[in-house]
């Protein structure tokens, strides 16, 4: 037992010490929190205003234009030719012009800087609008908001009742969301940390450095010494991305939340005048970027990260012992494709199955995929944020440590006789072999 601590002592300061571990560790985080405040800051921050000089021979599109917190409009009186000739004199950014017979000639848009998409469709989305509205009008005497207000909006709040009466609000994009990362990220950890078991084998191997260490302890417990090791270095990496992650979240939170509130105390102090669509504007700013707060708050981060490190922890176990095995019955990692590929097939068609399982999380594909232990750390990460039944759970994790002890058993006697064989090119029937042997 001393040999193995040894071992996974030297596996984990190797590699705990090196540069790329800490960039890795420090960026990670960064963009992890990133992700989840930048939205909700870009929420809040305004764009470049632009102000826009309306030249409408048609007469209808006066005082109908609607401004926004970044666009404004105003009428003029002048010639086109005119207002052109005085643009870059002017603090117009673009000039909107529209003919008398506009359904015969294109309504143009001369502009100092490219505006951007979202200006261009605001402006379309109000000139149809108000032609629509001046239809309506003449056809059937009534006007656009009289139309509008008839179509219903409705919403589907979805919650979860358990046989206790339990109930709990689920949001799904947020799920979904969770659900995906969560299987990525696991997906990412068993590949780069199995991969680094794989090669640790490989280069002791071609060194020749594993005859000296077999003198001293035993085969298995190199291969577990190795697995173990590199095991602890993606649960630190993984502990610290925890908790950096939350920290900047936490802070990068505070700074939205005291924004929001000082643009409340603005809005309470702007009259309802002429400035009315952009107090809306922040107002509705405001109201999403809390709801965006309010749907973090409600996550239930502790059980999705509990489950994370469960599935984190045995998926890596099982893989990392075929791994090893593949590691040990090679010479080169150029002699490993043919190997690892059927390790390989069950990761990679749980996340091409993703989408699948993410739309339908109580399918019968995902059940059985999320209790094959092969495929399970994926996709049962993907089902527990839309709530998964408690013995489902259970049964997926015991099947998973079966699986484990399996593959390392399995695993265990093909590194024993495979560590100290070279020069030879090993098939599939020689594996056979050295499993029955």
């Amino acid at each position: 037992m001393n040999k193995i601590k040894l071992i996974i002592l030297r596996e984990y300061l190797t590699r705990v010490k090196k540069k790329s571990f800490l960039i890795i560790t420090i960026l990670g985080p960064l963009l992890f929190a990133g992700l989840m405040i930048v939205p909700a800051w870009m929420a809040l921050q305004n764009t470049d205003i632009q102000n826009i000089e309306v030249i409408d021979n048609n007469g209808l599109f006066v005082n109908n234009l609607e401004n926004t917190e970044t666009i404004n409009f105003y009428y003029s009186d002048k010639d086109i030719q005119e207002a052109k000739e005085g643009f870059y004199e002017s603090h117009y950014t673009a000039i909107l012009y529209i003919p008398k017979d506009f359904s015969k000639h294109e309504i143009t848009l001369y502009y100092k800087k490219q505006p951007g998409a979202l200006t261009l469709k605001h402006i379309e989305t109000n000139i149809e609008n108000v032609v629509e509205n001046n239809r309506l009008q003449k056809l059937y005497n009534i006007s656009l908001a009289d139309l509008q207000s008839i179509k219903p909006d409705i919403k589907i709040k979805t919650v979860y009742r358990d046989e206790k009466g339990n109930e709990e609000t689920k949001e799904n994009t947020v799920n979904m969301v969770l659900g995906y990362a969560g299987a990525i990220l696991i997906y990412m950890f068993i590949f780069m940390y199995g991969v680094q078991v794989m090669r640790g084998v490989i280069e002791e191997k071609t060194n020749r450095i594993v005859e000296v260490i077999i003198s001293s302890v035993k085969p298995f417990e190199l291969m577990m010494g190795k697995i173990i090791g590199i095991a602890l270095v993606g649960l630190t990496q993984f502990t610290l991305w925890v908790v950096l992650t939350a920290g900047i979240s936490v802070f990068g939170q505070g700074l939205i939340m005291s924004k929001v509130n000082q643009m409340q105390s603005v809005e309470q102090m702007v009259s309802q005048s002429a400035n009315s669509a952009v107090s809306d504007a922040n107002l509705n700013k405001q109201m999403q970027v809390k709801k965006v707060m309010e749907v973090i708050r409600n996550i239930p981060f502790t059980r999705i990260i509990l489950t994370f490190l469960f599935y984190f922890i045995f998926g890596y176990l099982m893989y990392a012992a075929l791994f090893a095995a593949v590691g040990s019955a090679v010479d080169s990692e150029a002699d490993t494709q043919q190997f690892i590929m059927p390790i390989t097939i069950p990761l990679v068609l749980s996340i091409v199955m993703a989408q699948f399982i993410i739309m339908n999380p109580e399918s019968n594909l995902a059940f059985w995929m999320s209790i094959f232990p092969l495929t399970s750390p994926i996709v049962m990460m993907i089902r527990v944020p839309f709530g998964v039944e408690w013995w489902e759970l259970a049964l997926s994790m015991l099947l998973l440590i079966g699986g484990f002890i399996a593959t390392t058993w399995l695993a265990g006697k093909i590194y024993r006789t495979g560590i100290l064989m070279y020069g030879k090119k090993v098939t599939y029937k020689e594996l056979w072999k050295w499993l029955k042997f």
